[in-house]
């Protein structure tokens, strides 16, 4: 940066810089089952998030027994992102219950008083009411540790990576709304499943083709404290 304003904190990592914009949390709180007998969840964020691109949405299941999430999507469009919705693993998970927060890259004004930073172009890349959000780690590596087949005929694959579980990291959701890629239409579900009592974190896809290869990242963060 030849001109303009950074700011270091005392580990010499920059917290504010005038050219980039961080990972910014716009909205935090938690989700709740609110329809399908209590295997979905919409959660309505409690301001707009008036990005462009869909936030990134992170999500902590509550300590106990074993939750999974999936099918996630986030509601609105361009400009007018409302909320989010997330599905259990199964009847036989937990219900989705826990913790979230919405982030994008560009803060938003949500203070109504403190310091606002913009870049050349005009863009607010800082607001004082913003948290920052640290990416904390990212698996690829996972492990196939077996399959399984539906009622319907699908081939159900668990993959698993060591995890140890801590309170203050979130996964990045989103990715966990998409189905992969296979030589069938459908393509193949994939879903996260926290296995607490067993210290286990899967991640599980469900298709009719092509059901062995996964490298999918699985994303995650905490709150800058």
């Amino acid at each position: 940066m030849s001109f303009g304003l950074t700011f270091i904190n005392n580990s010499n990592q920059v917290v504010i810089d005038s050219e980039f914009a961080r990972l910014n949390v716009i909205c935090s709180g938690r989700y709740a089952p609110t329809q399908e007998s209590g295997l979905g969840s919409t959660t309505y964020f409690p301001r707009v998030i008036t990005s462009q691109e869909p936030p990134l949405v992170f999500c902590r299941p509550d300590t106990g027994g074993i939750g999974g999430l999936t099918a996630m999507q986030v509601i609105g469009s361009a400009g007018n992102w409302v909320g989010f919705y997330v599905r259990a693993y199964d009847v036989n998970t937990n219900q989705p219950n826990g913790r979230y927060f919405a982030a994008t890259f560009g803060a938003q004004a949500v203070s109504t008083y403190g310091m606002r930073l913009w870049d050349g172009s005009g863009k607010l890349l800082f607001d004082s009411g913003t948290a920052n959000a640290l990416f904390t780690r990212a698996f690829q590596n996972w492990a196939y540790v077996r399959s399984e087949t539906s009622a319907t005929g699908s081939t159900r694959s668990f993959y698993t990576v060591s995890f140890n579980f801590p309170e203050n990291e979130y996964l990045l959701i989103n990715t966990f709304g998409m189905n992969m890629l296979t030589g069938s239409p459908g393509g193949r579900m994939v879903k996260t499943l926290w296995d607490f009592s067993a210290g286990t974190l899967y991640a599980v896809t469900d298709g009719f083709s092509n059901p062995f290869a996964f490298f999918m990242p699985a994303v995650f963060a905490k709150l800058a404290v």
